[in-house]
């Protein structure tokens, strides 16, 4: 784990579960300062206090419903009002419901593109300047191995995904002479609630258990990144090469694939 934590600020989106919750621990472990950012309120100040008590650091939270650009707007004026320097933020929040095109409501859809991409849109166009008038920073963007391989009931999340994959690179090389990092993580199926609205019916956690991701080996990953020049973090290592086949042989990996990618 990397040791200069020590008194950084960084941004957790989703702070309140899964990944997010396991990031901002390995922050408060190093020495950092979380910035935790969520809509459940009574979630973050339980969080809070058992990462003050815990590792004796200090620990901030903000409420906010990424939904809602005015929400965001002003939550992010009142962070950099109330901290002099952010060093680093998180895009982590997400959201996906796996469901043929046809059957999807288009409220899902909506609501997929507002906080999995807009939200991170705006997020980090609100924060750019000052990482910019800082001349440092670091922006972390969790995309997924769906971005890279889009399967069947995954078509309005993948491309979701696709969209953040396509920003992240944009951006990084925007901003390749201002020295802001910028990282994109790519993951497989992942242990936490996320599926709990994705898969209501458990039929895909059932069929891919033994490939799920440990959520707390995931964050200890991306922490080790953070504040270096990663360009991206892919997990689990076997899903990257098979997207990597993808890209040269696409109908054959759809064809040799099809079981595989009918598991939802």
């Amino acid at each position: 784990m990397q040791t200069n934590y020590q008194g950084k600020k960084v941004v957790v989106t989703g702070a309140s579960s899964g990944i997010g919750e396991m990031l901002v621990r390995q922050i408060a472990a190093n020495g950092g300062i979380p910035i935790m950012l969520a809509r459940s309120l009574d979630k973050l100040r339980q969080l809070q206090q058992q990462l003050q008590e815990e590792f004796q650091i200090r620990a901030f939270y903000y409420k906010v419903d990424l939904t809602d650009e005015y929400e965001i707007d002003e939550v992010v004026t009142k962070i950099i009002r109330e901290h002099d320097v952010i060093h680093a933020l998180v895009n982590n929040a997400g959201t996906g419901i796996f469901q043929y095109v046809e059957n999807t409501k288009w409220e899902d859809v909506e609501l997929m593109f507002r906080l999995n991409v807009l939200a991170v849109i705006r997020m980090t166009k609100l924060f750019l300047p000052h990482f910019k008038a800082n001349n440092s920073g670091h922006i972390v963007n969790i995309a997924s191995q769906a971005g890279k391989i889009s399967t069947p009931k995954s078509a309005v999340y993948a491309s979701t995904k696709h969209a953040i994959l396509g920003f992240t690179n944009a951006l990084r090389q925007e901003l390749v002479e201002n020295n802001i990092h910028v990282t994109a993580v790519n993951l497989g199926p992942v242990k936490t609630n996320f599926f709990t609205h994705a898969d209501p019916e458990g039929s895909y956690q059932k069929n891919v258990a033994k490939y799920m991701l440990n959520p707390e080996k995931v964050a200890i990953k991306i922490g080790k990144c953070l504040f270096t020049n990663k360009r991206e973090i892919n997990l689990p290592i076997w899903m990257d090469l098979g997207s990597r086949f993808y890209q040269l042989f696409p109908g054959m990996m759809e064809r040799v694939l099809k079981k595989q990618f009918n598991k939802k």
